[in-house]
């Protein structure tokens, strides 16, 4: 098999300006997730969406974003990462431009959707550039956690954001605030990502298998964010259901038996990439309960607007930020990534078990901020997380991998959205049936909510202290051979 060719090492300055562009592309595309949710109820006045409408202009975007993910990590390793990434941020922005002067439904969801296409594109293969670009252990380290912190924080900064742009302006600027980051990252992007020629759509073109896995994703997704309104046991979740399941199926043996796979399945002989990837699906399906179900506790049970919702939930992005930017990578270096993503699990499980008791009339500096402040657990998890999830993967599979723990994530918080909501809503209603307050009975319904996502914590806990190893230090290999490997000094 061709090796990928190297980028020729880029200056130490360069290298910065280019996780800068990566972090700023990341932190759009975050932003643009949880800036929407926000201004829903405008868009629902102003376009005369129907209720069940509406939400497709968020699941048109996770249909396109989470099942693309996968083959455009793929493709940026067949045609370049550069490329690949320059082309999604394109899209993105085009598409933004697009959704920001819609004047119907179903414009607003066809651009939502090539916006959902877009930011596959660009997310697949930022993690695959980064870790070619920064081969230094220890600058790699903090790299990841510049990186981590776009994610983890990017959602409650967006909800501020969405919500000061919703009420001083209106909601179509919630789209238009991307085209200055989409230019101005394009622009820089030119010059500053490392040029590289890929391995040629010769080395691992499926039309077979993509068509397969898209659909397969595409339809799982589908099925996941349609559980709500059809349930778990209807005809429409259990026959999607299955089809995708077997559609996912036949791409494994169609890549067990391909001359030329999408995606070798190699990559899962690894303990750290397959452990990761199954930890990651576990956490941020669990913290789907504080991300949103917080937000909602806020509005619903104790009357926040949108902006304040956004402000209470700025500490727990303040937290994250410092513990990622400022100590993950040492700690990291120090202790070892998946000691330190134990110990980030076990806060956030604290989280959530203080969440279990989180009452109906709620003081924020004594129930709510303790709480924010735990979330620095995050700060710690996912650096590490990502550190093992792209640790044994190859040079040549760098952007396969990044796509493969992109969409892991996509697909955890998806099952988050799916399960904990269905089971709060539920809970609620008959809470409601007994004849408890609405505030009551919503507040019962997510204290069942946090109780099951701080089981699903537990489990990532335990998949994590059996299943994953810390990297061990490089040694010296063939060029063919060495992995993409981001390891930590153990003291």
């Amino acid at each position: 098999m061709s090796v990928n060719p190297a980028p020729p090492p880029a200056a130490p300055r360069s290298r910065w300006l280019a996780l800068g562009v990566i972090a700023t592309g990341m932190l759009m595309i975050i932003l643009d997730g949880s800036i929407v949710t926000v201004a829903m109820p405008a868009i629902q006045d102003d376009l005369g969406f129907s209720p069940v409408g509406l939400s497709w202009v968020v699941n048109a975007y996770l249909i396109a974003f989470g099942s693309l993910l996968l083959l455009a990590g793929r493709l940026g390793d067949l045609i370049g990462r550069k490329r690949m990434f320059l082309a999604g941020t394109a899209v993105f922005t085009a598409a933004s431009l697009l959704a920001g002067i819609a004047t119907s439904p179903a414009v607003l969801i066809a651009a939502r959707f090539l916006q959902g296409i877009g930011s596959a594109m660009a997310a697949a293969v930022s993690l695959g550039i980064l870790v070619t670009l920064f081969a230094d252990p220890k600058e790699r380290a903090k790299a990841i956690a510049v990186f981590s912190f776009t994610g983890a924080a990017g959602a409650s900064i967006g909800q501020v954001v969405g919500g000061v742009l919703t009420d001083a302006l209106n909601w179509h600027w919630i789209f238009f605030i991307n085209l200055p980051i989409g230019f101005v990252a394009l622009a820089v992007a030119m010059p500053v990502l490392p040029a590289d020629r890929g391995l040629g759509l010769k080395a691992g073109a499926d039309v077979i298998g993509a068509l397969l896995v898209t659909a397969g994703l595409m339809l799982g997704i589908y099925t996941v964010v349609k559980v709500e309104e059809y349930g778990w046991t209807s005809a429409p979740t259990l026959g999607f259901g299955t089809l995708s399941l077997l559609l996912l199926a036949a791409f494994v043996a169609r890549q067990a038996t391909a001359k030329t796979p999408l995606m070798p399945l190699r990559v899962f002989r690894s303990r750290s990439v397959a452990g990761a990837n199954l930890v990651q699906v576990l956490m941020l399906a669990a913290l789907f309960s504080f991300q949103i179900l917080v937000a909602l506790y806020l509005q619903e049970v104790l009357g926040y607007g949108a902006a304040e919702t956004g402000l209470a939930m700025l500490p727990a992005a303040a937290v994250i930020g410092a513990v990622s930017l400022s100590i993950s990578a040492r700690l990291n270096a120090r202790f070892g990534e998946r000691n330190v993503l134990l110990a980030g699990l076990v806060l956030l499980i604290g989280v959530l078990g203080l969440l279990t008791r989180v009452p109906v009339h709620a003081n924020y500096v004594t129930d709510l901020l303790p709480v924010m402040l735990l979330a620095a657990g995050l700060g710690l998890a996912l650096p590490a997380l990502t550190i093992l999830g792209m640790s044994g993967a190859k040079d040549e599979d760098a952007g396969l991998a990044s796509g493969l723990f992109n969409t892991t994530q996509q697909m955890g918080m998806a099952l988050g959205v799916a399960v904990l909501s269905t089971l709060a809503a539920s809970r609620s209603d008959g809470l409601l049936a007994k004849g408890k307050s609405r505030a009551e009975a919503l507040t019962g319904g997510y204290h069942l909510a946090f109780t099951v996502g701080a089981g699903l914590l537990v489990t990532a806990f335990v998949v994590a202290f059996t299943v994953l190893r810390q990297p061990k230090p490089p040694i010296a290999e063939s060029a063919d051979d060495a992995p993409v490997a981001v390891h930590a000094t153990v003291a």
